[in-house]
C-alpha cells in the first residue's frame, strides 16, 4: 500500500510578498501585469480571494471587482529561490518527488522510516518545517492514491492537512462529487449531470461502456477513479512535453497582416527555447494557440518533424479563417510538443 502526500503551499506568490512586506498582510493584494500591458492575475491572497478575485483573470476585470486592490509585479526569481529551498525540506524525507509547479508536489513516503513510518507525521513535520524555517503555510492531503492525496490537500486549506487512511478510502470516494476528480472540469461535470452522474457512486452503479461511449479515454478514467484505481505512480523524472512562447498583445487585433506579424515576432523565441530539448527530444507537433477579446481559447495543432516558421503560420491562418468569428485577437501564442523519447527509443529496437 502506498503512502502519498500531496503539499500544496498557501497563496504561495502573495505570501511570500506578505512575509517580506507585514504591511500587505490584511489587505488585498494580486501579483501580475498591469492594465497597461493587459496583463493576468497570477495569484492573489485571501483577503482579495474574497471579492472574487483568483488567477488567470485579467486585472481590469480585478480592479473593477476590488478598486482599491494592490497591484505587485511578477518576482519568479524570488518565487523560484523559496521553491528550492521547500524542496530542499522534502528531500530530508524521500527523494521520490514529483513536483507539479513552484508551489506543489507529490512525495512518495511509503519506504520511509521517519517518524515511525507514519506519512501523517511526516506530513505535519514538513509542514512545521515550512513554517518554522521559511514563515510560509502549507496544505497537505495524505492517501494511499496519488489523485486522493491531491483533493485531500484542499480540504483544510488554508495551513491545514487532511488524511484519508486505507480503511476510509471506500467511503471518501463513493460519497465524492465528480467535479472534485482531477480533469473533470465544468464542461464535463455538467455532460455527466445531464447523464445522472452526481458522485462517484453514481459511476459505481453504472458499466464501464456507457461512459466511455460518452467521454472516450477520460470517461475509462472517471471510472477508474470512481473505483479507486490510478495508475499513475510518482513521477520523479518528468520529461518535459511541450515548449511554447505567447504574447497579450498591447490592444486587440483585427486583421490577418498584424497577427501574421505577431507570428513571425515570437517564432525566434519558441525556436530558441526549443534549442534547449530538440537535440535530444525532437518534434512532434507544432501548433498555435489564440485568446479573443471575450476570454474564449482556441488551439490547433500540425503533425510536424521539424519546427518550421511556415507551418506557424498556415496554422494560425486556418485559425483566423475559421474561428475567429470577427472577434478580436487579445494573446497569441506558439507551442511544439516534443517526441516521446522513451517511444523514439522502442522504434529503433531490433525485432
Amino acid at each position: 500500500m502506498q503512502k502519498i502526500i500531496h503539499v500544496d503551499m498557501d497563496c504561495f506568490f502573495a505570501a511570500i510578498e506578505m512575509r517580506e512586506n507585514p504591511e500587505l498582510v490584511n489587505i488585498p493584494i494580486a501579483i501580475g501585469g498591469t492594465v497597461e500591458s493587459r496583463g493576468v492575475i497570477c495569484a492573489a491572497n485571501y483577503p482579495a480571494r474574497r471579492y472574487g478575485i483568483h488567477s488567470a483573470m485579467s486585472t481590469v476585470k480585478a480592479l473593477r471587482l476590488c478598486p482599491h486592490i494592490k497591484l505587485l509585479p511578477v518576482r519568479m526569481g524570488v518565487y523560484e529561490s523559496v521553491s528550492k529551498q521547500i524542496h530542499e525540506i522534502f528531500s530530508r524525507y524521500t527523494h521520490r518527488i514529483e513536483p507539479l509547479s513552484l508551489d506543489e508536489a507529490y512525495l512518495d513516503v511509503t519506504d520511509c522510516v521517519v517518524c515511525y513510518g507514519s506519512a501523517t507525521l511526516i506530513a505535519q513535520e514538513i509542514r512545521r518545517a515550512i513554517y518554522n524555517e521559511l514563515e510560509l503555510t502549507a496544505s497537505a492531503g495524505v492517501a494511499p492514491i496519488k489523485f486522493l492525496a491531491k483533493i485531500a490537500s484542499d480540504i483544510n486549506k488554508p495551513n491545514g492537512q487532511y488524511v484519508i487512511s486505507p480503511d476510509q478510502v471506500d467511503f471518501f470516494i463513493r460519497s465524492l462529487p465528480l467535479y472534485k476528480i482531477p480533469g473533470v472540469g465544468p464542461k464535463t461535470a455538467r455532460r455527466l449531470a445531464i447523464l445522472g452522474f452526481y458522485t462517484c457512486a453514481d459511476v459505481q452503479q453504472s458499466d464501464l461502456i456507457t461512459i466511455v461511449k460518452v467521454f472516450g479515454k477520460l470517461g475509462f478514467e472517471i471510472w477508474q477513479r470512481c473505483h479507486g484505481i490510478d495508475t499513475n505512480h510518482i513521477c520523479t523524472d518528468p520529461v518535459r512535453k511541450t515548449v511554447g512562447v505567447e504574447l497579450t498583445l498591447p490592444k486587440d487585433i483585427h486583421s490577418w497582416q498584424e497577427c501574421e506579424c505577431t507570428v513571425r515576432t515570437l517564432y525566434p523565441e519558441l525556436y530558441c527555447k526549443l534549442q534547449q530539448y530538440s537535440a535530444d527530444l525532437g518534434i512532434s507537433r507544432q501548433g498555435v494557440k489564440f485568446k479573443f477579446d471575450d476570454f474564449s481559447i482556441t488551439t490547433h495543432e500540425h503533425k510536424n518533424q521539424e519546427l518550421d516558421v511556415a507551418t506557424s503560420l498556415s496554422t494560425a491562418r486556418y485559425v483566423w479563417e475559421t474561428r475567429r468569428n470577427d472577434r478580436g485577437v487579445r494573446l497569441i501564442g506558439l507551442n511544439a510538443t516534443l517526441r516521446d523519447p522513451l517511444f523514439e527509443r522502442q522504434l529503433s529496437f531490433k525485432w
